[in-house]
This record gives structure tokens, C-alpha cells and sequence, in this order.
């Protein structure tokens, strides 16, 4: 039998759903300054408000700021902590 990095369907399908809410807690519906300050400081701070923030800036003509290479930065940063993982767990089940 094989081992999952989860264990089941049922819990990899758990970290799905809360990436589900990441857009719903970000830029992309009202602007941060709007938000409570608990919901603005997490808003502020997850990867999905400044790739919201340099696609409307793109699209609508006006200044993005530094939220594009905040946007990379966090594309690159997860895709290494992506990358990395996989390695990690490819490399532990093909050792036998």
C-alpha cells in the first residue's frame, strides 16, 4: 500500500477549501482601508492582494506601485515552497 503526504482525499481537499477564501479576504472586492484592522492586516499580507492590485493597476491605467514585485515575489516564494515540498516527498517515497 502506498503513503499519502495526507493521509486521505478528505484532508488534501481541506487545504482547497481554505484557499478558496483567500480572494474573498483580500483587495479584490473592497479596498483594504475599508477592512477592520484584523481583516486589513491579513489582507495586506497574503499573496492574492497584490496580484489583484497589479492586474486592476494594468487594466485600468494606473499606478501598481511596488504590488507587482510584491506579486512575484510571492508567485516565486510559493512555487519554491511548492517545488521544495515535492522534492522532499518525492525523494522520501522513492527511497526504499
Amino acid at each position: 500500500m502506498e503513503r499519502q503526504a495526507l493521509g486521505s482525499v478528505e484532508s488534501a481537499s481541506i487545504l482547497s477549501f481554505f484557499m478558496l477564501f483567500l480572494p474573498y479576504l483580500s483587495s479584490a472586492f473592497v479596498p483594504t482601508d475599508t477592512m477592520p484592522a484584523v481583516l486589513r492586516g491579513f489582507s495586506d499580507h497574503q499573496p492574492v492582494t497584490p496580484i489583484i492590485d497589479t492586474v486592476r493597476g494594468l487594466l485600468t491605467g494606473t499606478a501598481i506601485g511596488s504590488s507587482a514585485v510584491m506579486a512575484v515575489a510571492w508567485s516565486v516564494g510559493l512555487l519554491l515552497v511548492g517545488f521544495t515540498a515535492a522534492a522532499l516527498l518525492f525523494r522520501r517515497r522513492t527511497r526504499r
